[in-house]
């Protein structure tokens, strides 16, 4: 039991501050600590440096020169921080992959790493959505490229998603450096990638549409970012 005593007092104390800095709501906070011990318990701290980086550069990018930034509350994150719901989106799918670490060890490696493709796609999505408006210098619709309104459902720029590919490379890193096979890195880049492409598809399509809220499409692209990596590692062996 030693071993959860450091990262306990971690997420205590990432949960007080959270709720005081008002970055998260005190029920989100309260489940970001539940998923993040499911997440340490599944992949000790691999997954759980992953779940902290994003947290930590998310806010950081989401909070960088709000006042440039059309559309800026388009999250939902409200003044108390950002709710149950958000959490539930971005962190449903790699603790569903911890979990399935705990409960068939036999294949931890491989839902490890879909847990990384999961907290890629996540950062990917957030960095190139959030920096993107502040650095991107045109903006075209993922479905038609042709020219749209920055920070609408779906539009993208070449300078987000160069930056998003960084935060996906980011959470690889991470995941490189706990296996040490240079395949991880490779595997978790491009699930990354590839979910945070299909966040801006399905944002250009039913999010505009109101077929489903933002939630739905980051729980998505999520999900999809694992099934990718899944799909790899089943193609490279």
């Amino acid at each position: 039991m030693d071993i959860y005593i450091l990262p306990l007092a971690v997420i205590v104390i990432g949960a007080f501050l959270s709720v005081t800095t008002k970055k998260l709501t005190l029920s989100a906070a309260l489940v970001g600590a539940a998923l993040a011990l499911v997440i340490f318990a599944g992949t000790s701290f691999s997954g759980f440096t992953m779940m902290a980086v994003f947290f930590a550069v998310g806010t950081a990018a989401t909070a960088w020169k709000r006042e440039l930034k059309q559309n800026g509350d388009r999250n939902g994150e409200s003044k108390e921080g950002r709710n149950v719901g958000q959490v539930l989106a971005n962190a449903t799918v790699p603790a569903l992959c911890a979990l399935f670490a705990i409960l068939d060890p036999e294949h931890r490696p491989l839902f490890i790493l879909m847990l990384a493709a999961g907290f890629s796609s996540a950062t990917s999505d957030t960095l190139s959505s959030e920096l993107g408006m502040v650095y991107g210098r045109r903006f075209f619709n993922i479905l038609s490229l042709r020219p749209d309104s920055k920070g609408e459902d779906g539009v993208v720029s070449l300078e987000g998603t160069a930056i998003g590919a960084l935060g996906a490379m980011l959470i690889a890193f991470i995941q490189f450096c706990g296996s040490g096979a240079f395949g991880d890195f490779v595997v978790v880049t491009v699930a990354g990638i590839a979910g945070n492409l299909c966040d801006s598809i399905l944002g250009a399509s039913l999010e505009r549409r109101r077929r489903i809220g933002n939630d739905m499409v980051n729980f998505l692209n999520t999900l999809s970012a694992a099934f990718f990596a899944f799909l790899l590692v089943a193609w490279i062996l």
